[in-house]
């Protein structure tokens, strides 16, 4: 039996005391109303309404079980909204990722922003590479990430494509650093400091790429992520690191090393906001809008293509 809906069948007519009212306030015939009434009844083992050829007068014991009928009711209703709004991705839980290069600026004004637009929802923010976001969401313990192209996109939908122009992390000393722009090429004899490769294998090809062209292969590539590790590689192995300028390896008023931008066509960070085919909900669009926001005002970050959240776009776009 369909508790709720017998509730319903009870609660209007006792309100109305009147089959043919209640009928036509629920929307249904009164036969079917007078069957939900009595089989209610007989579950209950209670009778409801005195019946007569004029009128319908609820009993002592309808009027004692009638306000908790309206309860559930209420409980009801809330169940049902609750479930809309876990369905329409408005609470609940949010498994986000951010690549481990965003600054702190960047994920504060991204949990700012996302807190405004969706409150009830609870996010559990990770830092992860963008090899980890893909595993992640092939084993659906992912819903959102940031992820860096290029990258295999199969089963994805992508956010707008935002680029971060790469420049050189320098030695303050260094020739290469009293340039206001820095060529590749100028580059000649230094290392280079690097993510590992496991984290993002087309990114890291490419960056080597870039620097190929550019007219600099380094002599070796060191890998590191943390901050600190970083900025002792940078000032005590003849290497230079490429990095956004918003890089957390440089502090203000910073008297060891210096950023200075890549002269010519510089290489870029390439990002988008990443989630599984047919996951895009409420939520993850709030996620997508506050990190298109916080990478643009904190970031320097700007569109490369036109945004098209709600579409798979082929891996092909998404190659340097």
């Amino acid at each position: 039996m369909d508790l709720v809906r017998h509730l319903e069948c009870f609660v209007a007519v006792a309100e109305e005391s009147h089959f043919g009212r209640a009928a036509a306030r629920l929307g249904m015939a009164q036969p079917p109303l007078s069957q939900r009434i009595q089989r209610l009844e007989r579950e209950l083992g209670v009778r409801l309404f005195e019946r007569t050829s004029r009128q319908v007068r609820i009993t002592e014991a309808g009027t004692l079980l009638l306000a908790e009928a309206r309860e559930l009711l209420t409980r009801a209703e809330s169940l049902r909204a609750t479930a809309r709004r876990v369905r329409d991705g408005e609470t609940g839980l949010l498994r986000a990722a951010l690549s481990p290069d965003i600054s702190g600026e960047t994920v504060a004004a991204l949990l700012a922003d996302f807190r405004r637009r969706h409150a009830g929802l609870e996010l559990e923010l990770h830092e992860l590479s963008t090899a980890q976001q893909l595993a992640g969401f092939a084993a659906h313990e992912l819903d959102v990430g940031l992820i860096h192209h290029p990258c295999d996109v199969t089963g994805l939908e992508l956010g707008p494509v935002l680029r971060r122009d790469l420049g050189v992390l320098l030695p303050r000393g260094a020739g290469p650093a009293d340039r206001e722009e820095v060529p590749l090429a100028a580059l000649t004899g230094y290392d280079l400091v690097l993510f590992p490769r496991a984290d993002a294998p087309a990114v890291y090809d490419d960056l080597l790429t870039a620097c190929a062209r550019g007219g600099w292969t380094p002599g070796a590539v060191r890998h590191g992520q943390g901050a600190s590790f970083v900025r002792g590689l940078v000032l005590s192995s003849g290497a230079v690191a490429l990095c956004p300028r918003d890089t957390r390896l440089v502090t203000p008023g910073d008297q060891d090393l210096v950023w200075r931008p890549l002269a010519g066509a510089a290489p870029a960070w390439r990002h988008s906001v990443a989630w599984p085919k047919g996951r895009g909900d409420a939520a993850v669009a709030a996620f997508t809008d506050a990190a298109t926001h916080a990478l643009r005002t904190t970031a320097g970050a700007h569109s490369e293509a036109p945004a098209r959240p709600l579409h798979l776009r082929p891996a092909s776009e998404y190659w340097l």
